[in-house]
C-alpha cells in the first residue's frame, strides 16, 4: 500500500527531477522524471477512494509547483508579485491539465488513458504560445537546450517534438519497469524494453548523424557585439544618465571597430528616451550611431530603445493607445532600430510582450489594471506591438530577423521571420533583471533551439548576461562572461535554406490539441452513454 508520506516524496521528487535540466543537467534526466507521478497515477487508477481524483491532482500541484520554484524563482528580482503569480498560475495550469489526462485514464483503456495524458500535456505547451498568458519557458523539449547534439531533428519537429520524446519514453520506461516487477512472461517484458532502447537510440542516432553530416554553408559576415553591462536597477532616467549611456556605448564601439565590421549590435533598450519615430532622423544620438557605421566601412547597425508613435485620424487606433490631454493617441514600443552608413532607418516593434511586465493579460477585460504593468525599460502600461514580423533589410540584401528579449523562447514565431526570407537571427536582450540567477543562462540556451529549428546562425547581444555567436548546428562560437563589460568580434554564415519545420510549425502541438479533443469528446460520451444505462437499468421493475 503507498501511504500518504510515500505519495508526497513521489511527488517531490518528480518535481526536483523536473528542474534539474533547468539547471544546468542533462536533458536525458527527463526521461523518468514522470515515473514517480505515473506511480502516483495508477495508484489511484487501481484502487478507487473517495475524492481520489482530488487527492491526484493535489500531489500532481505539488510536483509542479517544485518544478516551478525551482526553476523560475529568478523572476522575484524583477516583479515579486509577477514571480508569485507565473509560479502558482503556472504550477495550477499544469496540474489541471495532468488532471483531465488522469481521469481519462480511469474511464478507459489503458492505452487511451496514457495517450491522452501525453496529448493533453503538448496541448498545454501548444496553448503557451499563443494564448494572453504566454509563458513556455518550461516546455520539456527546452530541456534539451544545453544538448542540441542530441537534438538535430528539431530542425523537423521542433521543440514539442523533444516534448513528445520525453512523454513516450517516460510512458514506456513505466511499462516496461512495472511488467519487470510483476515477473509477467519474458517475452512481452523483451519486447517492452526492446521498444523503450529503440524510442531512446533511434533518435539520438538520427541527431548525431544530422549532426556530424550538417555544413554550414560559407556566406560570412563580420560583427561587433556590444555588451555595456549597465546595472538596470541602479541606472536612472535623467538626461545626463541616459546621454552617459550613449557615449558608453559609443566609447566601446569605437575602440573595437575597424573597417570590414558588416554589422554593429547592441542590447535592448539602451536607448529609453521614448523618441518620437517620425523623428528619429533628427536625434543627435541616431546620428552619432550612424557616424559609428561609417567607421566600419559599410557597416550596418542594430539596437533597442523606446520609442512611440502617434496615430493621425486615418489610422486604426488599437487598444493598446494612450492618449495625450488634447486627445491625440499614441503607442509606446520596445523598439528595435536598423541604420547604416547611408542613413537608412528601419524599426521593429516588439510583438510578444511579457505578461504583467510589458503588457496587461487579456486586457479587453483588465485595462483598468494597466497603472500595475512595470515595464522593464522605464514605462508603465501595456506596451504596443507589431502585428507582423518583419525583418530588416541590408543595402546588399541581407535579411536579418530581430528577435528582442522574450521573442527568442518562441520557436514558430521566429520561423516566421524565416518564412519571409531572414538570412540570420538577431536577439537583442537585458538579462540584468535576473541578476546571477539560473535566469539568463536559461534564456541564452534556449536561442540554440532556435538555430537548430531554423538552421539559421544567432547573433546575441545582451545588455548583461550572456552575448555571443551561436553556429546553425546550435553550437556556441563565441560568448561573453556575465556582468562584464565586453565587445565581442566574429563572424557568422548567412543561409537560405528552409526547413520541415520552418515550413510547418508547431504541426505537433496542433495535431495533439486535436486529439486531446476527440478524446475528451470521447470520455464526456460514453460518460453520459453509462449514465443513461444505468438509469435505463434502474427504471427495469421485476415481474
Amino acid at each position: 500500500m503507498m501511504n500518504r508520506l510515500v505519495r508526497l516524496l513521489l511527488s517531490v521528487s518528480a518535481g526536483l527531477m523536473l528542474s534539474l535540466s533547468w539547471l544546468g543537467f542533462p536533458g536525458w534526466i527527463l526521461f523518468a522524471a514522470f515515473l514517480p507521478l505515473l506511480l502516483i497515477d495508477d495508484y489511484y487508477v487501481n484502487n478507487p477512494v473517495r475524492r481520489g481524483s482530488f487527492h491526484f491532482w493535489c500531489y500532481s500541484a505539488v510536483a509542479f509547483l517544485t518544478w516551478n520554484i525551482m526553476t523560475t524563482w529568478w523572476i522575484i528580482h524583477a516583479t515579486p508579485i509577477g514571480a508569485f503569480l507565473a509560479i502558482v498560475a503556472n504550477s495550477l495550469l499544469m496540474s489541471l491539465f495532468f488532471l483531465l489526462g488522469h481521469l481519462i485514464r480511469t474511464r478507459s483503456r489503458k492505452t487511451t488513458g496514457y495517450l491522452a495524458i501525453a496529448a493533453l500535456w503538448l496541448s498545454f505547451e501548444m496553448a503557451h504560445y499563443h494564448w494572453d498568458i504566454e509563458w513556455p519557458w518550461l516546455n520539456l523539449g527546452n530541456g534539451f537546450a544545453n544538448n542540441p547534439a542530441l537534438v538535430q531533428w528539431y530542425e523537423y519537429t521542433g521543440v514539442l517534438g523533444g516534448s513528445l520524446w520525453i512523454w513516450m519514453v517516460n510512458i514506456l520506461l513505466y511499462f516496461f519497469l512495472k511488467r519487470l516487477a510483476a515477473k509477467t512472461d519474458i517475452q512481452r517484458v523483451m519486447i517492452s524494453g526492446a521498444t523503450l532502447l529503440m524510442t531512446i537510440f533511434l533518435p539520438l542516432l538520427v541527431s548525431f548523424l544530422l549532426y556530424r553530416s550538417y555544413i554550414e554553408k560559407p556566406d560570412p559576415r563580420k560583427v561587433l557585439i556590444i555588451q555595456p553591462n549597465i546595472d538596470p536597477y541602479s541606472e536612472t532616467h535623467s538626461e545626463g544618465a541616459l546621454n552617459d549611456k550613449l557615449l558608453r556605448y559609443i566609447r566601446i564601439t569605437e575602440s573595437h571597430i575597424h573597417s570590414g565590421t558588416d554589422y554593429i549590435v547592441g542590447p535592448e533598450t539602451v536607448f529609453e528616451q521614448d523618441w518620437n519615430e517620425a523623428k528619429l532622423p533628427d536625434y543627435p544620438a541616431i546620428r552619432r550611431l550612424q557616424k559609428l557605421t561609417k567607421e566600419g566601412g559599410n557597416s550596418s547597425l542594430i539596437i533597442g530603445a523606446s520609442t512611440y508613435r502617434f496615430y493621425n485620424d486615418m489610422d486604426k487606433v488599437p487598444q493598446t493607445a494612450r492618449h495625450t490631454h488634447d486627445g491625440k493617441y499614441y503607442d509606446v514600443f520596445n523598439t528595435a532600430i536598423f541604420t547604416d552608413s547611408a542613413g537608412n532607418i528601419q524599426t521593429y516593434h516588439k510583438s510578444i510582450l511579457v505578461s504583467g511586465v510589458e503588457k496587461m493579460p487579456f486586457r479587453k477585460y483588465l485595462k483598468f489594471l494597466d497603472s500595475f504593468i512595470i515595464n522593464l525599460g522605464g514605462t508603465t502600461g501595456s506596451l504596443g506591438k507589431q502585428p507582423e514580423p518583419e525583418n530588416f533589410t541590408t543595402g546588399n540584401g541581407d535579411r536579418i530577423a530581430p528577435a528582442i528579449c522574450y521573442e527568442s523562447v518562441f520557436g514558430e514565431y521566429l520561423a516566421r521571420f524565416v518564412r519571409k526570407g531572414a538570412h540570420a537571427i538577431f536577439i537583442i536582450t537585458n538579462d540584468g533583471w535576473w541578476k546571477n540567477t539560473p535566469g539568463y543562462r536559461q534564456h541564452f540556451s534556449f536561442a540554440r533551439l532556435r538555430a537548430i529549428e531554423t538552421r539559421r546562425s544567432i547573433v546575441r547581444s545582451a545588455n548583461t548576461g550572456i552575448s555571443g555567436i551561436i553556429n546553425q548546428r546550435g553550437d556556441v562560437v563565441l560568448s561573453s562572461r556575465w556582468w562584464v563589460e565586453d565587445a565581442l568580434e566574429g563572424s557568422f554564415n548567412l543561409n537560405n535554406q528552409i526547413t520541415f519545420y520552418v515550413r510547418y510549425g508547431d504541426y505537433i502541438g496542433r495535431i495533439s490539441v486535436l486529439i486531446s479533443v476527440l478524446l475528451l469528446i470521447k470520455s464526456i460520451t460514453e460518460r453520459i452513454l453509462k449514465t443513461k444505462n444505468r438509469t435505463n437499468s434502474n427504471c427495469v421493475k421485476p415481474r
